[in-house]
């Protein structure tokens, strides 16, 4: 008799875990379907050119989102002359099955093309990183001396600890829990309600991504001590992902002998399309002007 009660039990779990696969994956389907490139409309790489330039910046977004989450910051630099690059990551942008088989490595691969790519055309490259683009960012500077400027933007980095605890269970959590999250946004995360809802993000992860994040994260702090370039750190004071403890720890483990940590309020995480968006954008844009085109072997404080 128990051996039918726990194969009852076993074909009740599965069941019900591929019922809730699929229900988060058709929440996503339906919120952001793909267009004919397999790429959500308007999820898609951002490339705004300055004739004759030789300063640009590269821009890099986070975790399951695009680089929809940086168009105002790439408007605003763009705006002081510089040409502008954001990448979009592998697995990001496309459908929810293309970012379940995605990993941190190949994230960090395409972080470091693209860098390659810009400053194989460009005299002088400033890298801005949001949320995970952060980590990915700080690790392009460490291995990257020419890194010219660098702009951490509410940076994963100094992840919480019940992220790590997940991270170490994720092969359990998996055979029970197909996605973390629902298939929309965390309200918290963009307190705008017209910017969260219309939001690209996925709103969802499983538990072996969520376990490639904190590796992301943790190879990320390892960098911080080796990175060298002028620094600009910037969170919000209400960031729901990031404590204000998480942001003094991160910025003072940065190598870099010109840094600047500067807070924001009112908004969420993604503070580059929240309620604080116009000051992230003139903090970014004057601090690449002043170490992008600041002339060669000119100090500048912090």
């Amino acid at each position: 008799m128990i051996p039918y009660v726990l194969l009852a039990i076993v074909v009740l779990a599965a069941v019900t875990r591929a019922a809730s696969r699929r229900r988060v994956e058709r929440t996503v389907a339906s919120r952001l379907p793909v267009g004919a490139d397999g790429i959500v409309p308007g999820a898609g790489p951002i490339e705004l050119l300055v004739s004759g330039s030789r300063e640009a910046v590269l821009l890099i977004h986070g975790f399951g989102d695009s680089p929809d989450t940086l168009r105002f910051l790439a408007a605003d630099l763009h705006a002081r002359g510089f040409s502008v690059y954001a990448p979009l990551l592998p697995g990001h942008g496309r459908t929810l099955e293309a970012f379940r088989s995605s990993a941190h490595g190949a994230w960090l691969n395409a972080a470091r093309d693209a860098y390659a790519n810009v400053s194989a055309r460009y005299e002088r490259v400033g890298v801005v990183g949001l949320s995970m683009g952060g980590a990915l960012a700080v690790l392009v500077a460490a291995d990257q001396t020419q890194v010219a400027a660098l702009a951490l933007l509410a940076p994963y980095i100094e992840t919480p600890r019940s992220l790590r605890w997940f991270a170490r269970a994720a092969p359990a959590a998996g055979i029970v829990m197909p996605y973390f999250g629902r298939g929309v946004g965390n309200p918290r995360s963009i307190l705008d309600p017209e910017e969260r809802a219309r939001s690209l993000g996925y709103g969802a992860s499983t538990p072996r991504l969520l376990a490639e994040l904190d590796a992301l994260a943790a190879a990320a702090r390892a960098a911080l001590g080796r990175v060298h370039a002028p620094t600009l750190y910037v969170q919000s004071r209400e960031d729901n992902r990031l404590t204000v403890k998480a942001a003094e720890d991160t910025f003072a483990a940065i190598g870099a002998p010109v840094k600047r940590l500067e807070w924001v309020s009112g908004s969420g995480h993604v503070i580059t399309v929240d309620y604080a968006r116009e000051r992230v954008g003139e903090l970014v844009a004057s601090w690449m002007t002043d170490h992008l085109r600041a002339p060669s072997g000119a100090p500048i404080q912090s």
